[in-house]
């Protein structure tokens, strides 16, 4: 792998020679744009707004744009005057718990290599006090014109770096969850909790980009002359909203034991909690139908004329 950076990590007096390369890679099929009319390719041109004459890469310089328009030119020179101490160093400035990074501050990660066999002893020696006191580094490292935070973990046998947002540009989320009152059942949660169970857990290794490869499987269908389009699979259209909750849950429940071969019956799925509400609730009714029952004979019985007793006369 080529590395992309060139500097040492310094971690307290000792400076350790590394390479930075990048971990991960996109795997995304790129498109062209062309000319519908004759397929040409539409390429962009850098072109001048104020001659109108394209300009070449080497006579683009950079320039920090003023809220009135005024542009203040910014040479490479004025940058690297600034004073930078991680512009070759990435500098760790404490070790803390990794729960106490913000999955929302992780950018794109990068794996350290030791630059050298001297830098061998003291990488050795960071990765495995990191693997001791099971924390991550947190680091100030520049890359790119810039500086950046990071995180230094242990993968394998390599010290990984996820590069960190700077916490200022999280946003807050304000407005995002829904405004309008909810009020979740207990048996809804049940039966979350029962679909959660079902589709358990999973080996990421094993996903994989379904809409690439049929996109793969478009272009070379396409390729030979074809004008295939993969078929829409099920639960594509639609999409509308979900009108009974706990029938959608129970449906999931069912088809998430289906995939896994399990038996599909989810009947013993609701929840304890509502069958003894309504147990109780046939005994109450059932009290009150008794005592409606009692009340109506008595006021039969008050309302109704009395018997006359006849007595016979002694001959």
């Amino acid at each position: 792998m080529r590395s992309i950076w060139n500097g040492a990590i310094s971690f307290g007096l000792v400076s350790i020679p590394i390479k930075l390369v990048n971990a991960t890679e996109s795997r995304s099929v790129s498109f062209r744009q062309i000319h519908t009319e004759d397929g040409g390719r539409v390429r962009y041109k850098k072109v001048c707004e104020l001659d109108g004459q394209e300009v070449a890469a080497a006579e683009i310089g950079k320039a920090y744009e003023e809220a009135d328009g005024t542009m203040i030119p910014i040479t490479d020179e004025d940058l690297a005057a600034l004073p930078l101490p991680t512009a070759k160093t990435i500098e760790i400035v404490a070790f803390v718990p990794a729960g106490e990074i913000d999955p929302l501050q992780m950018e794109a990660a990068y794996y350290l290599s030791a630059n050298g066999v001297p830098a061998a002893k003291p990488y050795t020696l960071l990765r495995e006090a990191l693997k001791r006191s099971d924390k991550v580094a947190v680091a100030k490292f520049a890359l790119r014109g810039r500086e950046r935070l990071g995180m230094l973990r242990v993968v394998d046998d390599v010290i990984a770096m996820h590069g960190l947002l700077w916490p200022d540009e999280i946003r807050a989320p304000e407005g995002v969850a829904p405004e309008t009152p909810v009020t979740v059942r207990e048996a809804e949660l049940d039966l979350a909790d029962a679909l959660m169970a079902t589709l358990g857990e999973v080996d990421l290794d094993t996903l994989h980009d379904d809409y690439r490869t049929a996109v793969e499987q478009m272009i070379a269908a396409k390729a030979e002359g074809g004008e295939a389009v993969a078929p829409p699979t099920p639960g594509e259209e639609g999409g509308g909203q979900v009108i009974d909750l706990m029938a959608a849950l129970e449906n999931s429940v069912r088809a998430a034991k289906e995939a896994r071969g399990e038996d599909a019956e989810v009947t013993e799925l609701k929840p304890r909690a509502r069958a003894a509400k309504k147990t109780t609730a046939q005994k109450t009714t059932a009290k009150k139908a008794t005592a409606k029952k009692a009340t109506a004979k008595k006021t039969t019985a008050e309302k109704a004329p009395a018997k006359k007793t006849t007595r016979k006369r002694p001959a």
